[in-house]
Parts: C-alpha cells; sequence; structure tokens
C-alpha cells in the first residue's frame, strides 16, 4: 500500500488522481478530514482506507509490513500563520515523528518542503544542501520547513531513501478549499466571474513597476508527475526544487487567466497588505539541474499551457481533478 498524508488538500488528493490513472488503488489516504469543503477533493477517487492524522504515526507503526512508501504532504501551509507552536507541532515535530517510524522499520518517505524556505533569495534558488542552514525564510511556515530540513540533513540514521521536494508556487484543480492561500489564476478567475477584472497587488519597490513581482509557477499536474518518478526511482536521496525554472511575472498570470476565460484583461492595482508586506517575494525561479541530473526529462507545461487546461477543464466545469 502506499501513503498520502495531506490527501484531502490540495496536491496531495491531485497525487491521488494521479495514482489511480495509473493503476494504484491500495491506497491509505491521511488527514484531519474535518473540512467537508476539503474532503471533496477525493470523491470518486480509489482508496483502501482513511486514517487521522493524530492516529497515523501508531498505525503506520502498526502496519509497517504492508507499507510500500509515503508521500509525507501534510501539514500546516498558511504563510500567514504566526502560532509558531502549532507549526512546530504540524510542520516539525511530527515530520521528525515520520522520519524516525521510516528509519526504524526501512521505509522509504518523500517530505513536503517549500520555497518559503529561501526567503528573499540572499542565497539564490539553487538546491544546494551545504546552503540550507544559512537560509533566512521569512515567515514562520518558512522556518518551520527549513527548520526540518537542517535537522533530516544532520541526521546520522536516514531512510534508506528520503528526498525533502521544494515546492514552488504550485497552482491547479482542487485548491477551491484554500482561501486566501489559493493561487491568483484561482483568485483572478472569480474575481473576473464576479466583477470583469482583476486587482493585482502594486509593488512596494522603486526598482519592480507593479505587476512586475515575477514568481516561479508550476502546474500541479507537472507535481504529481515529478513524485510519481521518485516513488520508483528510489534513490539519489536529498532535496529537490520542484518548480517550473522559469519566473513570470502576475501580469502575465492575470492576463492569461482572462484569455483562458474568453475576456478582455481589465487589471488595477491595490496595496500589499501590511501584514505581509515585508515578508513578500518578488522573484522566485527555481533551478532545476538537479532533478534533471538524475534523469527527470519530461518537459513542464508554460504557463500559458497550464492556465489554459485549468480554466478551461476545471475552473469553468467547476470539476476536480
Amino acid at each position: 500500500m502506499i501513503i498520502v498524508t495531506g490527501a484531502a488538500g490540495f496536491i496531495g488528493s491531485c497525487l491521488v488522481q494521479k495514482l489511480n490513472d495509473e493503476g494504484y488503488n491500495d491506497l491509505v489516504l491521511v488527514d484531519d478530514f474535518s473540512s467537508v469543503e476539503q474532503n471533496k477533493n477525493f470523491e470518486g477517487k480509489r482508496y483502501s482506507q482513511q486514517v487521522n492524522r493524530e492516529d497515523f504515526p501508531q498505525w503506520l507503526r502498526d502496519n509497517q509490513l504492508h507499507v510500500q512508501f509515503i508521500f509525507h504532504l501534510g501539514a500546516r501551509t498558511d504563510t500567514t500563520e504566526f502560532d509558531y507552536e502549532l507549526l512546530n507541532r504540524l510542520n516539525l515535530d511530527y515530520t521528525k515523528e515520520v522520519w524516525n517510524i521510516c528509519v526504524e522499520f526501512g521505509l522509504p518517505l518523500l517530505y513536503a518542503s517549500s520555497a518559503a524556505t529561501y526567503g528573499l533569495g540572499e542565497f539564490g534558488y539553487e538546491d544546494d544542501e551545504s546552503k540550507i542552514s544559512q537560509l533566512k525564510p521569512l515567515n514562520p511556515y518558512g522556518d518551520s520547513k527549513n527548520d526540518f530540513d537542517i535537522w533530516a540533513l544532520a541526521q546520522e540514521k536516514k531512510p534508506y531513501f528520503w528526498a525533502g521536494i521544494k515546492f514552488f508556487n504550485v497552482y491547479g484543480p482542487n485548491e477551491y478549499h484554500k482561501g486566501r492561500m489559493a493561487s491568483v489564476i484561482f483568485h483572478t478567475y472569480n474575481q473576473v466571474q464576479k466583477t470583469g477584472s482583476m486587482k493585482l497587488f502594486q509593488s512596494h519597490r522603486d526598482d519592480v513597476k507593479d505587476g512586475e513581482q515575477r514568481r516561479d509557477f508550476v502546474y500541479v499536474k507537472d507535481v504529481v508527475e515529478v513524485l510519481y518518478f521518485f516513488m520508483h526511482h528510489r534513490k539519489d536521496s536529498g532535496i529537490y526544487n520542484l518548480g517550473s525554472g522559469h519566473a513570470r511575472t502576475f501580469l502575465d498570470l492575470a492576463t492569461n487567466t482572462f484569455k483562458s476565460a474568453g475576456k478582455e484583461p481589465e487589471i488595477s492595482f491595490v496595496p500589499t497588505p501590511e501584514d505581509i508586506r515585508d515578508k513578500y517575494q518578488y522573484f522566485t525561479e527555481a533551478k532545476m539541474d538537479k532533478l534533471a541530473s538524475i534523469g527527470y526529462h519530461k518537459p513542464f507545461h508554460s504557463l500559458e499551457e497550464g492556465i489554459n487546461d485549468y480554466v478551461k477543464n476545471y475552473l469553468i466545469p467547476g470539476k476536480y481533478f
């Protein structure tokens, strides 16, 4: 059986669909399953059982003989969360417990890190493990992810295969439940449907024009292809970036969303909320050489291709992946 934690979430539920599409139905879905809206993400998908996240560590010990692979994607992912105790409990301590069980029973583990660990990018965006301890995340969420990466690298005993995946700005179907944390594409589409226009954040830097802030946006269908690759690869353990490798502007993002929705762009700008203004990344771009070096060469969707598929095949009809 294959374990997916965070299975009711955005990336987790898309991974479940990918596994189903590849013929894997003996799946164990782990989450808290308390959100009716979030649970729609795995309706119609094939799996063996659900396990509450609080019960999972003991369940894993009891059932370890039957486990083939663990995708640990469950986490508190709100970048505006400032409850350090909550983040340390869910993102740091919980992942340490899962890691140690995998070491004890010889289980392969892939866990979710984040590009939020890179902060303002002072040290670049290379997934160079020698630089991870130097990184300066901009928020407690990023700290919790970087703290685990540092801890994992320092361990003498590691799972026989492990991978920490630094997700960049992932977008795509099954993010309906994410609220403020959903992608700008999701918010653009919904604003366009309601008002015919979209408001983007102003730039608060003199060297960057409004809407010219650039991020590495990666389509969730590409993300799950990479995760599936690692399940079969099971060597070259380490920490890896997972982005498109190409930074694009928020104007590109919004303009292509209008186009895919069949609307003329009408874009204005509003001040970035003060609670995130000093923690706002103006540029991210994943260096993807490391993933390519271990044999992953499948092409990624361009921003235009990904948005077109997302809007026309999921947002307009209201479908899930």
